[in-house]
């Protein structure tokens, strides 16, 4: 396990300064596929993107967030939707297991695939089995314009029996007590309800809905994040993700490699994230996305009346470098900036 004081930055900052923390949480995105395609989806996941994690980078990235964290290592499954390719996620834990890496932390899901009981049963008895501590259950008004309330309330039903109630999660509770039929909703309804969800549960506007839903928030001038950086979240972050192609993103900031685990592991990678010596990130760091306006602008970027937030910003910007390839080796994959 590494200490904090070891990196690099932390080393030259003074004792009360903010500190680069040590990942001690790492999402395994098994899959940029989905059932759905959710309006505020970070990864721009839907069912005609592919990507597949392998075993290995999957085994790379978990022996490497052990070698970091030691025994306060967390993984956790996600995707996309990662129970469309069960048998991958189960050779992923069994392999896991073998190798003595301890228990996956959670396993997130949309409840899609959720129609069977009896495979209910089966793959619930086999991620109990293989130590799996929490099943965390999409349940909003984002999910709901693609997931059938039935589905969802079955699966809730027979985990709390497998499982018990306490591993079971569901995100959000008061959406599956009281659920809402999107589909049945004028197109400002929906936009309403997404309001409404903003207010209780914020979320960022970076991937799709930063097209998708950015325009109908967009509300503040680019004059208010002038001196707005990044430079808080990039060192307390404690948590990285990785996608199906090893690509590691910090945090959630989705399409913005740092590096990737099939090339340098992952205790080695947080050796060397030195943020204020690294292309693209030591802007965000010191000056934050708006500092990119006037490249952008050179490059014919059109910068926008208003925008939704700072991060709104940062993905508007790099969808356009995306385009015109710039920073190619930081900015991608392609799943996070094209539907297929």
């Amino acid at each position: 396990m590494k200490n904090m004081f070891e990196h690099s930055y932390n080393r030259h900052q003074a004792r009360m300064d903010k500190k680069f923390k040590i990942w001690k949480s790492a999402g395994l995105i098994l899959t940029y596929k989905c059932s759905a395609a959710c309006r505020f989806c970070y990864y721009n996941c839907n069912p005609k993107q592919q990507g597949l994690m392998t075993i290995d980078t999957a085994m790379n990235s978990w022996l490497g967030l052990k070698k970091l964290a030691g025994d306060s290592a967390k993984i956790h499954i996600t995707g996309g939707e990662a129970f469309l390719y069960f048998d991958r996620m189960a050779e992923i834990l069994k392999q896991a297991k073998k190798l003595k890496l301890g228990t996956v932390d959670q396993i997130e899901t949309n409840a899609s695939w959720a129609e069977n009981e009896n495979i209910i049963k089966e793959y619930l008895t086999f991620l109990d089995a293989h130590g799996m501590k929490t099943l965390k259950i999409s349940c909003d008004p984002f999910h709901s314009e693609f997931i059938d309330i039935g589905r969802i309330k079955l699966l809730v039903k027979i985990a709390e029996k497998i499982l018990s109630p306490k591993r079971v999660l569901i995100r959000w509770r008061e959406h599956l007590d009281n659920p809402i039929d999107m589909n049945k909703l004028t197109h400002q309804q929906k936009i309403d309800v997404f309001a409404q969800e903003l207010k209780t549960h914020p979320f960022s506007f970076m991937g799709k809905a930063s097209t998708e839903l950015a325009e109908y928030f967009s509300d503040k001038s680019l004059s208010k994040f002038a001196k707005q950086n990044c430079k808080s979240y990039l060192l307390s972050s404690k948590g990285i993700h990785i996608d199906p192609f090893g690509n590691v993103f910090n945090g959630v900031c989705s399409g913005m490699a740092i590096g990737n685990v099939n090339q340098i592991s992952i205790d080695k990678l947080w050796d060397s994230v030195n943020w204020p010596k690294m292309d693209f990130f030591k802007t965000l760091f010191e000056f934050g996305p708006a500092a990119f306006i006037q490249e952008a602008s050179k490059m014919g970027y059109r910068q926008l009346d208003k925008y939704a937030g700072k991060c709104h910003i940062c993905t508007d910007l790099r969808q356009f470098f995306f385009d015109n390839g710039r920073y190619t080796n930081i900015i991608k994959p392609r799943n996070c900036y094209q539907e297929k």
